[in-house]
């Protein structure tokens, strides 16, 4: 056989091989799906779709990424973790804080002793768990164990009890799963100069009782160094960091790194020994020739302070670029955050880190940080209008961050790792993995779309020319979800709509898209666009100012075709039961418009407004068009609507407080006093005069628990006295839950803004928030109704939210209730009267009557 015939022989084989497994994965997200795949691939105009991806979502907070033979690992915040085989398909297999009987640490409790004794396990604002946080994995082949064999999975994770008081310690395992078995503490913050105790706590914070004296006394340290406290003796936290969210990486040579910190000190990085896991500290202090802090204990600040949101470091080396690349997470964390993505290169592991305009990341004074750092993600939607393909709202994030990356040695892709929230949904959150890419000058870019196989591949001129969702990551940490506008790449290579410039395509796939008078460059590459389920070409590119931008291709229509799509898209839901307003969209995709007319502005207004008979009264009922029109193209929809009375509600179950915690219908029993958790033993309630006789006392340390089964329906009210003492978040005061997974809570100051709203957890989680907070000392009337998903809530009788899809929570007639605790949060302090459940939703002029 000839060296050319075995040449083909070999290259057919090889293509066989690659072909076997795409074909497999194709059903569970193939891997070329999307993508050129016959002798026509190069040719404009070839829609290949492939087959769809299929995911398995997750959630682990704070996940970071670690790939052991042919799986990818992610470890996460509250001891969770999970794995795939494809960065789509995701399997939990941790317990959370489960001790003893541990997955990841065995008896947790006992195992990480040594870093609870300073923070952590059930200590002041991590009373109840949530005390361990960010872990990071790896292979260290050169960790020496103790019987002198050589290599370990080791784990870094912090132990926390407060925004300043935590510690990073270390665990081994010879396996990757675990069990963990602990190593030390090498990081405290939060430590004083003279004793001194948080709320909650036991622990004397004096910084003797951290590893320094001991490093001090072994001449590791010179000293306890003065800068460290402020006048008064506490920590200097707008200096020097929390000790939390360590990550650990190879530098080019081989030297090992550990970067941590959080918000106020910000984030400094420590060489790590490879043989044993101890931090090598500087052992003095000094600067870095470009003038950044070294601290003879915590190491070189590379980013951040002030008090300046900024948290979660990553840092990997590339060696294609020659840089190490820094990402960190600013804003608020939660569904009414800002939280983004931020990074910055350096080509020393020790910084000093910049973004693309050439910002050192280590914050010049107290100025807003939102202006440094390349901003590769924030709170976006990718709207979904009447008459675009799919269903739902779109897809977009609230609050992504937190991330981890991973570099294929092999292909050199890239991949960022991270959590999020989403529109909507308020704090649930889920594991997504993007892909990203090199730009021109050597920044990577950021996927708009999850990962689902996609590689980067040569595209065609004429397939960019088209409509496409535009979104522009705007430089700041605003929790406003920016929502896409619409514009067109034309084939005279500008760009019209609602954004205007120039574009062009370079080399294989290379974008440079210039709007505003801003250049941005990138790449185009086809995704999977999870809103209308097809295979599109996007861009994403970034500016010399740090800023992203996406576009993903929509499928262009006539205006005739669009006001059709939008006709038939239009629906308003069962509109024969009506019993809240209307939602009336007035545009539809491609800016299509619609406007509407009531035939009946006293049954339902032209924007949707709709007034319900009272109990007993008639159903009514009223004709809507709706007119849709783009260009010259107009079309007409009709919806017929008709709107319920009020049902009657009776009083099923109240509770006034005279002395007793007695029913007064006869309906129920008495409640009973209970500890600080609903399901705790101990406490008192004391009557004092209230709003209407005698009111109950609740001393922040003490709740009622009230009778199972108080609520067993999907329509009901709520309505109670409240005069609060203080306000502490997610305190409730009326609690009710089918289990630890499905709950509403009443709550004077909620997540949202702080504003008094009732929050309710389930498979999503749902806020319904009042935009005000009521006042400490005041009496204030809070009701709440909820009819077969409506929810209304009311302050001091005015009608404050309105809202649909509430859960249905109260399926069981056995569901736990409860005034002041629940299983998680700080008690209620203050007093609470005239409590009333009904069966059935109130209308405004009964809870009206309830506070006159």
């Amino acid at each position: 056989m000839d060296k050319r015939t075995v040449r083909n022989l070999t290259l057919f084989i090889l293509v066989l091989v690659l072909l076997l497994p795409s074909t497999v994965l194709g059903k569970n997200g193939d891997k070329s799906a999307g993508q050129p795949n016959n002798s026509n691939s190069n040719k404009p105009y070839q829609d290949h779709q492939g087959e769809p991806p299929v995911f398995q979502n997750v959630s682990v907070h704070d996940p970071s990424i670690v790939k052991e033979g042919d799986t990818f690992y992610v470890f996460g915040s509250h001891i969770e973790a999970a794995k795939s085989t494809d960065l789509m398909n995701w399997t939990r297999f941790t317990n959370g804080y489960t001790t003893p009987g541990n997955v990841i640490f065995g008896d947790l409790s006992k195992n990480l002793a040594g870093s609870f004794a300073w923070a952590g396990e059930n200590d002041s604002d991590s009373k109840g768990g949530f005390s361990v946080w960010a872990p990071d994995v790896f292979w260290n082949k050169d960790y020496i164990n103790k019987d002198g064999s050589k290599g370990a999975y080791m784990m870094y994770y912090s132990a926390s009890s407060t925004y300043m008081r935590s510690d990073i310690g270390f665990a081994v395992a010879s396996k990757i799963e675990g069990p963990y078995t602990y190593g030390d503490t090498l990081i405290y913050s939060g430590f004083t100069k003279e004793a001194a105790y948080d709320n909650n706590s036991v622990i004397n914070k004096k910084w003797t009782n951290t590893n320094i004296q001991k490093l001090v006394d072994n001449g590791t340290v010179a000293g306890a160094r003065p800068e460290w406290f402020n006048a008064n003796g506490s920590f200097n936290n707008e200096m020097f960091p929390n000790a939390i969210d360590s990550t650990l990486f190879y530098d080019k040579n081989g030297k090992l790194w550990m970067t941590y910190g959080s918000w106020s000190g910000g984030i400094f990085v420590l060489e790590i020994d490879k043989s044993n896991g101890e931090a090598i500290y500087p052992g003095k202090d000094g600067t870095t020739a470009d003038g950044r802090l070294i601290d003879r204990y915590f190491g070189t600040k590379i980013s951040g302070g002030y008090y300046k949101s900024g948290e979660g470091p990553y840092i990997r080396y590339d060696k294609n670029t020659d840089y190490y690349y820094l990402y960190v997470t600013y804003g608020g964390l939660g569904a009414d955050g800002g939280y983004n993505m931020r990074q910055f290169r350096s080509k020393s592991p020790d910084g000093p880190y910049l973004d693309a305009q050439g910002q050192n990341a280590v914050l010049p004074a107290n100025t807003d940080n939102a202006l440094y750092g390349n901003k590769l993600m924030g709170n976006f939607l990718f709207d979904r209008k009447v008459g675009d393909p799919g269903t739902g709202i779109g897809t977009g994030y609230v609050s992504p961050g937190h991330n981890s990356v991973y570099i294929d040695p092999a292909t050199g892709q890239q991949f960022l790792i991270f959590h999020s929230r989403f529109p909507l949904t308020g704090e649930m959150h889920e594991v997504r993995v993007h892909q990203m890419f090199m730009n021109s000058d050597g920044w990577p870019v950021v996927a708009p779309y999850r990962y689902a196989g996609e590689t980067l591949d040569k595209v065609n001129t004429q397939d960019l020319v088209g409509e496409y969702k535009f979104i522009r990551h705007v430089k700041d940490n605003s929790a406003v979800i920016r929502n896409s506008v619409n514009i067109r790449l034309n084939k005279d290579a500008t760009i019209s709509g609602d954004a205007t410039g120039t574009w062009e395509k370079s080399g294989k796939n290379q974008a440079v898209i210039t709007v505003g008078g801003i250049t941005y460059k990138g790449v185009f590459v086809r995704l999977w666009d999870p809103t209308s389920e097809r295979y599109v070409m996007i861009f994403t590119a970034l500016s010399h100012e740090g800023v992203s931008i996406w576009g993903s291709q929509t499928q262009g229509k006539t205006d005739t075709e669009v006001v059709a799509d939008v006709a038939a898209d239009l629906r308003l839901g069962d509109t024969g039961n009506i019993i809240s307003n209307l939602t009336l969209p007035t545009e539809g995709t491609s800016h299509t418009t619609i406007t509407w007319k009531s035939s009946n502005a006293s049954v339902v207004t032209d924007t949707g407004i709709i007034t319900r008979p009272e109990a007993g009264a008639e159903k009514v009922t009223a004709t809507l068009t709706a007119t849709i029109t783009k260009g010259s193209v107009t079309e007409t929809k009709l919806f017929i609507i008709t709107v319920l009375p009020y049902k009657s509600a009776g009083l099923m179950a109240q509770y006034s407080f005279e002395d007793n915690l007695n029913e007064g219908t006869g309906h129920f029993g008495a409640g009973a006093v209970t500890g600080n958790r609903i399901d705790n033993t101990g406490g008192t309630i004391t009557y004092v005069e209230g709003k209407s006789g005698k009111a109950s006392v609740f001393n922040g340390a003490s709740g009622v628990r009230l009778p199972n089964g108080l609520i067993s329906s999907n329509t009901y009210s709520v309505a109670i006295w409240l005069k609060p003492e203080e306000l502490t978040n997610f305190t409730t005061t009326f609690f009710g839950a089918r289990d630890t997974n499905n709950w509403l809570s009443l709550v004077p100051k909620g997540p949202i803004a702080d504003e008094t709203m009732l929050w309710s957890g389930s498979a999503r989680w749902y806020d319904a928030a009042t935009g005000l907070t009521i006042r400490p000392g005041e009496w204030t009337h809070l009701a709440f109704s909820v009819d077969n998903g409506v929810i209304k809530v009311y302050v001091n009788g005015a009608e404050k939210f309105t809202g649909t899809n509430f859960p249905n929570l109260f399926t069981t007639t056995d569901a736990s209730f409860s005034l002041g605790v629940n299983w998680w949060d700080i008690p209620y302090k203050g007093l609470i009267d005239e409590l009333r459940i009904y069966e059935g939703a109130l209308s405004p002029s009964e809870v009206l009557n309830l506070v006159k």
